[in-house]
């Protein structure tokens, strides 16, 4: 049996090699041809496109992205608590280039199953065999009274589309008062990254005890328990003087009237279900479903697109495989590390069902690193099969670990070590 620790020092490569272990020949698919236009250039559609290259470089690919930059949410709360700066969770194309692929970009405004176009702002029309679209996630504005997109972009960023936002925010967190209060509200339903509104109040705490110890960070969550709630709370107790009178933190669940229902950005409060908080900084994730492209494509039923998940295939247009945050892949979380797994797995089922082959069976992994401070990390890891009959991704009993509860400073250093090594890891991955 393998090891916790040698699962964690192998998790980075393993996942290449779990999901090609359906696929007798290794990476190369042989030469089935073929055209496939990839919409998003974030860790689903990224990874789909450079792995369709190495899986089969006689298939046409084409990545149609609007941005030239991608910003990784994954260590965007570093950049909010000072440990890193923005141009570290930045990355180009150019290696996706490398690989032959076409990179273009544009915004795509239309897709059409029946003729197979994929259709752009700036009016150019791209014809596909198969489509993979990895539009991320797009946000439910409406939802909370007196918050809108507008608000987000002016006073009260919610910064979970890493980038311009992430920057404001942190700004806001540095002009702040030594005594101020920041607010950090959770969303409804699911979302992107699960534990990471956690890791940033704790990333945020750690700023704030270094600069201003006065101050301190309230949640407002939605929920009655949140991702690695035991381990998160025994690290804010030991950093963050969680749970005493002195605590940086404080966590308000939504059964405690946590879960806001209006904000006002002028007065800069939040209303919860029993208190009004009045914030210095305010930090509002708002609800979340797919990307605007896959409503307007027609490939939501909901909040999110239903799929094959031996090969994300959409089940309401077929040629059109969807991916990552905006697919309904419950059993997995949505993350990075959930895309680019997904994605290699899309990547091998449209090489063999061009070629004319039953796609293999397919093994999925996520590992999720959080840091809670310096030298302290905390992680999950869950190693997924596919149930073909339900289709569903389920989780394999006894695979993975989880950071345990008694682990030593030691351990907590080393799993921090980890996050930064596996982000270096990924994202080479996706963009390198």
């Amino acid at each position: 049996m393998i090891s916790r620790r040698n699962f964690i020092k192998l998790s980075g490569g393993a996942v290449a090699v779990g999901t090609l272990a359906g696929c007798a020949g290794g990476m190369s698919r042989g030469g089935a041809g073929g055209k496939v236009v990839v919409v998003g250039g974030g860790p689903g559609g990224a990874t789909a496109a450079k792995y369709l290259r190495m899986a089969d470089p006689s298939i046409e690919v084409t990545l149609i992205e609007a941005n030239p930059k991608y910003y990784t949410c994954f260590m965007s709360n570093e950049v909010l608590g000072g440990d890193r700066d923005l141009d570290s969770i930045t990355f180009g194309y150019d290696g996706l280039r490398r690989h032959g692929v076409r990179v273009v970009h544009d915004m795509v405004t239309q897709i059409d199953p029946a003729t197979r176009k994929i259709m752009t702002k700036r009016g150019a029309t791209f014809s596909y065999d198969r489509a993979i679209v990895s539009p991320g996630i797009d946000f439910k504005w409406g939802a909370i009274e007196g918050h809108s997109a507008e608000l987000a972009e002016s006073t009260i960023p919610h910064a979970w589309k890493a980038g311009p936002q992430t920057v404001a925010l942190h700004k806001q967190l540095l002009d702040m008062k030594n005594g101020g209060t920041v607010v950090i509200a959770t969303p409804a339903g699911a979302f992107r990254c699960p534990p990471g509104p956690y890791e940033r109040a704790s990333l945020i705490a750690q700023y704030l005890k270094r600069h201003k110890p006065k101050s301190k960070v309230i949640i407002m969550d939605s929920g009655d328990k949140f991702a690695k709630q035991g381990l998160f709370m025994a690290g804010w107790k030991k950093h963050y003087g969680y749970g005493t009178s002195n605590s940086i933190i404080e966590w308000v669940s939504g059964s405690q009237g946590g879960k806001i229902e209006g904000v006002d950005g002028k007065a800069m409060t939040v209303q919860g279900a029993v208190d009004k908080i009045k914030a210095d900084v305010i930090n509002v994730i708002p609800p979340q479903k797919a990307g605007k492209i896959a409503f307007d494509a027609g490939l939501t039923d909901g909040d999110w697109c239903p799929v094959n998940k031996k090969t994300f295939e959409s089940k309401i247009h077929a040629g059109i495989h969807v991916l990552g945050d905006a697919s309904n892949s419950a059993g997995m979380p949505k993350s990075g590390y959930s895309a680019n797994v997904q994605a290699k797995v899309c990547a091998m089922a449209v090489a063999d069902l061009l070629a004319g082959r039953e796609p293999g069976f397919p093994s999925y992994m996520n590992t999720c690193y959080s840091v809670v401070a310096e030298d302290h990390g905390i992680s999950v890891s869950i190693v997924y099969t596919f149930d073909e009959a339900k289709n569903e991704i389920v989780a394999v009993k006894g695979a993975g670990g989880v950071t345990p509860s008694d682990a030593s400073a030691e351990a907590l250093r080393r799993e921090a070590h980890y996050a930064h090594g596996w982000f270096a890891n990924i994202t080479n991955d996706i963009f390198g």
